[in-house]
């Protein structure tokens, strides 16, 4: 089995990010792809999100210091399918403690070499944190792909941008593979010209690498987490649960028919281009 790790990857924080990764992975699991989830992130919300408990010692943290191997790490999650390497505070002290290596670039991708060689997953879902730090950075030498959730807003599109960009530069350096593979809008509110014209604009950008799924605001998806479940699972007939199977569904479609078709992506200026039109006021409010 060839293992495809994907990473779902955002500077910029507050865009669904990882609310994207927990649905994501369980939607894929429920297809009957073997899933395994790996949190990056010091906040340790994909962890909480799952229903595990953030313990000391149970992130990969010491894996990335070659103190103990990351297939030790991974736990079962309650879902079937779905499997997670979780995160806790500890990880922040990453940053500094793989900073003083001379291969701090590639730390994750030794200590993840063994599990993604197995071939035991379909697909390994990085959840990154949101900052362009060294986790983040590791990340991306590891990843096959990007899937980049933004926000139905105009400042989201600087975020894509600076990801572009980003992607752009390390497939360059040293990571020929990388390629972003989508762009997810999150939080669109059907209610606004405002989410539809971000919508139009990103695909007037980035053309068939937008998903046509389109994750709406929903209060079910927020609740989720506090229950430790994901949308699947604390509302399967909600509007959430729909859409992110419909991801999931649309993400397979993708892998199957290319997902690897070379486009020439915007820069940076050009992304940032268009300027915000005024918004028409929601009649729900």
């Amino acid at each position: 089995m060839k293992t495809t790790v994907v990473a779902l990857a955002n500077q910029k924080g507050g865009v669904g990010k990882t609310t994207t990764c927990i649905n994501f992975a369980a939607c894929l699991a429920e297809k009957r792809k073997k899933v395994l989830l790996v949190d990056l992130d010091p906040q340790a919300n994909a962890t909480s999100g799952l229903g595990l408990e953030k313990g000391f010692g149970s992130s990969i943290f010491p894996a990335l210091l070659g103190e103990t191997d990351a297939q030790g790490l991974i736990k079962e999650t309650g879902i079937k399918n779905l499997d997670i390497i979780p995160s806790e505070l500890d990880l922040a002290g990453a940053e500094i403690a793989i900073a003083r290596r001379d291969d701090y670039l590639h730390r994750l991708q030794e200590a993840m070499d063994p599990v993604i060689e197995s071939g035991v997953y379909d697909y390994i879902i990085l959840d990154c944190p949101p900052s362009l730090g060294i986790l983040f950075m590791n990340a991306l030498n590891i990843a096959h792909e990007v899937i980049i959730p933004i926000q139905c807003e105009y400042l989201a599109l600087e975020g894509l941008g600076v990801m572009v960009d980003i992607v752009n530069q390390i497939s360059e350096a040293g990571n020929p593979n990388l390629h972003i593979s989508g762009i997810l809008m999150t939080m669109y509110n059907v209610s606004t010209n405002l989410s539809q014209q971000v919508v139009q604009e990103v695909v007037k950008h980035f053309g068939d690498r937008v998903y046509e799924t389109l994750i709406p605001r929903n209060v079910r998806l927020s609740e989720a987490p506090s229950f430790g479940q994901p949308i699947i699972e604390y509302d399967p007939h909600c509007v959430g649960a729909a859409a992110y199977r419909n991801l999931a569904k649309e993400f397979l479609k993708r892998q199957k028919k290319d997902a690897r078709q070379e486009v020439e992506l915007p820069t940076l200026s050009s992304v940032m281009a268009p300027q915000a039109t005024e918004e028409t006021p929601d009649p729900s409010v």
